[in-house]
């Protein structure tokens, strides 16, 4: 055996930093939020007041509610406002986007008119534009339609009672309650919804529609297929809320009048039992009913329109953040 000697252990360079101990793990003590429990605490309160009124004073008549919740003139009046609901809100939508992009046209003319069309609408009233549109047949006893000033024409070329008109009608059998309440609610629909699908429009990127111009899409085809789509993002959830506030305002056609209405309905029995609080409490569930499933749909239809858009969002954060790390990294 041969006898090595032990090599020497190199002693630490005089630069390296003393050894440290442990840190001692962190007491975090959670903020406290005296506020939000006070807040709390008196909503817990009015919640309790409120449903202790509504299960104890005897002016609600509950028994009387429910028995009537469900009559047949009820249920006609709940059928009447959900189909001039959904028959304004299509043809207001419908028109919206017709004068929308009116609005947007670079030709002054439609521009005008659009821009026209949009104040007048949102500067009546709905109880005004209804009444008034109930009132129509004062104008006109028969509508006619066909060349203008056709018996001065006639005159002009010596033909006695010419008539150029294509057909017409009586305007007071046309113009029903129904008939004039759906066309002042969705008339005036419109208004707002044009709005909403030009402010829609415009967020778009332009940039947008140039790319579609360069690979040979017509105006109409870049509107379908690659602005409206991105559009939707900003143009449904006003659209729902507009749904919503349309649906509240068929109230308003019980001045037309609209007799099968549902708030024309709960009057009538009310005025003809001498109960109208419990009748009003009747009104009141019904629209909150129609409503609540209003904004379940409004859920739905959003974030179905909305997919993809916040898995991009994060996708292209996360690619940030890797290539900002590699550049700090290079």
């Amino acid at each position: 055996m041969s006898n090595q000697a032990t090599p020497p252990v190199p002693d630490p360079p005089p630069d390296s930093p003393p050894e440290r101990a442990a840190p001692e793990a962190i007491r975090a003590i959670p903020v406290r939020h005296p506020g939000r429990w006070l807040a709390a605490g008196g909503v817990a309160v009015l919640a309790a007041m409120f449903a202790h009124v509504l299960l104890t004073n005897e002016a609600f008549q509950w028994s009387f509610v429910f028995e009537n919740l469900f009559t047949p003139p009820i249920l006609r009046g709940v059928r009447t406002v959900v189909v001039i609901t959904l028959l304004a809100m299509a043809i207001g939508i419908t028109l919206g986007i017709v004068v929308a992009m009116m609005r947007l046209s670079a030709n002054p003319l439609l521009s005008g008119a659009a821009w026209f069309y949009t104040w007048f609408f949102r500067a009546v009233p709905r109880i005004v534009l209804l009444v008034l549109f109930g009132n129509l047949g004062i104008l006109w006893d028969r509508l006619e339609f066909g060349l203008p000033f056709d018996r001065q024409i006639g005159a002009l070329f010596g033909i006695q009672d010419f008539q150029a008109r294509i057909f017409g009608f009586d305007a007071r059998t046309v113009l029903t309650g129904f008939v004039a309440g759906l066309l002042g609610l969705a008339l005036s629909e419109a208004a707002y919804m044009a709005e909403i699908v030009r402010a829609g429009i415009l967020s778009v990127d332009p940039g947008q529609s140039e790319a579609a111009a360069a690979l040979g899409l017509s105006r109409p085809q870049t509107l379908r297929r690659v602005v409206l789509p991105q559009a939707m993002r900003a143009i449904i959830p006003p659209t729902g809320n507009e749904l919503i506030a349309l649906l509240k305002d068929t109230a308003l056609l019980a001045y037309v009048p609209v007799t099968n209405e549902l708030w024309f309905q709960t009057q009538a029995i009310g005025a003809r039992t001498f109960r109208i609080f419990p009748m009003l409490v009747a009104a009141c569930m019904w629209y909150l009913f129609l409503t609540s499933v209003l904004m379940v749909l409004q859920n739905f239809v959003e974030r179905y329109f909305a997919r993809g858009y916040g898995a991009a969002r994060d996708r292209a954060r996360v690619r940030l953040r890797s290539f900002t790390r590699g550049q700090g990294g290079a």
